[in-house]
């Protein structure tokens, strides 16, 4: 027995000597890599300190066009390059006048400010020299690969958004979830005309994503399809979510006569609770048996609805509401203003984004029109077909420029509340419409 007590002292004292020693031959060795790394460094003169200082600058990265300074990307080095000339001087000063003008839509004419300030700012971050901070070590790149490479982002503001929408008006005259559904032509006719222009498949099928005017849908798709062209898709599409009350208005003017945007629509019936609570179930029992695809965008969405309407968890609803989507805003933004670089913006691409999005959006808009001038015809109570234009999905800014343009034909003709019911139908439809694009690639 006492042998045993000894040898396994003996075994302890053994492992001890044996860390010891590790560790201080690792603690030399790290000394002398110390010591090698301080012996480099060579006394400089003051000039020589100047012009040291002087290379470290902005000012000389951006006039010295050929330093071979190297892109940043947050997938790190196989998707740097070395920049051009273009790229690393004149581009980015392109790209911070780009910056300034959306600051001054979003402050000075309230162009959606909540995403904007922090898309801009954070492609005035991404274009600063040297500084790397859209690489994968940088704070835009850490932002990017936490929740917008794996698409967590999008999804929670998608959480956030069902449990601020009430499914009411959509459940007291369903019907107008087609003016939802044919809001969506704008997706799939700019898909076509998007290939045709010479985009490949999966581009034309990011880019045509804009027409459902659904900022986190956009991102969500550009992130799994067209990656590089992310930053482009997501300005237009909240630049064009931001111009709805100037894109609208005319093309609902010029789709209808006087006569049918002065249509009064009667009172819309009462909803019971358990309709509300029971179909955020249902659409998305609907989505897992139809169309697989699209369950993470109206996963996100039905939970945060269904947290809403059941009444007993007010906590969780308040704080997707409010702490969490507001958070989450912050970094979508700022991660999405990483793909702002101009190596990445200033692209020939990035003009054929915002032409085909413009386009997208007003087929959707018109599309929407003409399908609710079409129901009016056939249905037995009165369609104010201005409606058909709150089905694409810009919640609720649409249907409250559809409200104004009502009142404005006819004062006292109150159209908010009618047209919720295809603008929350037209949120479902662009998440269904985002699954079919991602269905053609499995």
């Amino acid at each position: 027995m006492r042998l045993k007590q000894i040898f396994i002292a003996l075994l302890f004292a053994l492992v001890a000597l044996s860390s010891s020693a590790y560790a201080e031959g690792h603690e030399a060795t790290t000394h002398q890599e110390e010591s090698a790394e301080k012996k480099a460094y060579q006394p400089k003169s003051i000039s020589e300190l100047a012009s040291s200082f002087w290379e470290t600058t902005g000012i000389k990265a951006i006039i010295d066009t050929d330093d071979g300074e190297m892109s940043a990307d947050p997938a790190g080095e196989s998707k740097e390059h070395v920049m051009s000339a273009f790229e690393s001087s004149l581009g980015r000063i392109i790209m911070i006048l780009i910056v300034f003008t959306l600051f001054y839509l979003a402050i000075a004419k309230g162009f959606e400010p909540l995403l904007l300030i922090p898309i801009a700012f954070g492609g005035l971050l991404a274009n600063i020299p040297l500084a790397h901070m859209a690489g994968p070590e940088g704070m835009l790149g850490v932002i990017y690969n936490m929740g917008i490479a794996n698409e967590f982002f999008p999804l929670l503001i998608f959480m956030g958004v069902g449990a601020m929408t009430d499914f009411g008006p959509l459940l007291a005259n369903p019907k107008t979830a087609l003016l939802g559904g044919a809001a969506q032509f704008g997706i799939f006719g700019s898909l076509v005309g998007a290939a045709a222009l010479g985009f490949d498949l999966q581009d034309a099928s990011a880019i045509s994503i804009i027409g459902g005017a659904d900022g986190p849908t956009s991102i969500f798709i550009a992130n799994r399809l067209a990656p590089d062209m992310l930053g482009a898709i997501a300005v237009a599409a909240y630049s064009y979510m931001a111009l709805v009350p100037v894109i609208q208005p005319p093309i609902m003017r010029a789709l209808t006569t006087k006569e049918e945007r002065q249509i009064k629509m009667g009172v819309q019936r009462p909803v019971h609770r358990l309709e509300k609570l029971i179909f955020p179930i249902i659409v998305l029992m609907l989505s897992i048996m139809v169309l697989p695809e699209s369950t993470p965008l109206i996963g996100a969405f039905a939970f945060g609805n269904f947290a809403k309407e059941s009444g007993v968890v007010d906590r969780l609803s308040d704080t997707m509401q409010n702490s969490l989507i507001n958070t989450v805003t912050i970094f979508l933004g700022l991660g999405v203003g990483s793909k702002l670089a101009a190596d990445k913006f200033l692209v020939l691409e990035s003009l054929g984004i915002m032409v085909i999005g413009l386009l997208a959006f007003s087929a959707g808009t018109a599309m929407g029109v003409l399908m609710a001038k079409l129901m009016n015809k056939f249905s037995k109570e009165p369609i104010n077909p201005l409606i058909g234009a709150a089905g694409v999905s810009a919640v609720p800014m649409s249907a409250r420029v559809v409200s104004k343009v009502g009142s404005e034909e006819k004062p006292g003709n109150i159209l908010l509340m009618h047209a919720m019911g295809p603008n929350v139908a037209g949120v479902i439809g662009s998440a269904v419409a985002a699954g079919v694009l991602l269905s053609i690639f499995k």
